[in-house]
């Protein structure tokens, strides 16, 4: 299994995990774990992935994503799961 972390941040607004789970679907991206809640207006979520069997490359997963969260008005980010452990030590 080769892990990946998935961040959204941004305005609240309809279909923002619709549209990010749809892309995930549609390279055979399987979701391993989502947490997701809404402060006051703000929308924030983090998604562990499993990217093994992605249908496309990293790089391209990335864009897209990055892509859809700018056409949603908010910010996706998504890490490799070392990656992103490695900047959060504590």
């Amino acid at each position: 299994m080769k892990k990946a972390i998935i961040t959204v941040l941004g305005k609240d607004s309809v279909g923002i995990i619709y549209n990010v789970a749809k892309i995930l679907s549609e390279n055979n991206i399987n979701i391993l774990d989502i947490s997701q809640t809404i402060m006051d207006d703000i929308f924030t979520m983090v998604m562990s992935v499993d990217i093994e069997k992605s249908a496309v490359d990293f790089g391209t997963l990335s864009k897209t994503l990055e892509d859809k969260g700018v056409e949603l008005g908010v910010k996706v980010i998504i890490c490799l799961e070392e990656i992103f452990n490695s900047m959060h030590r504590i």
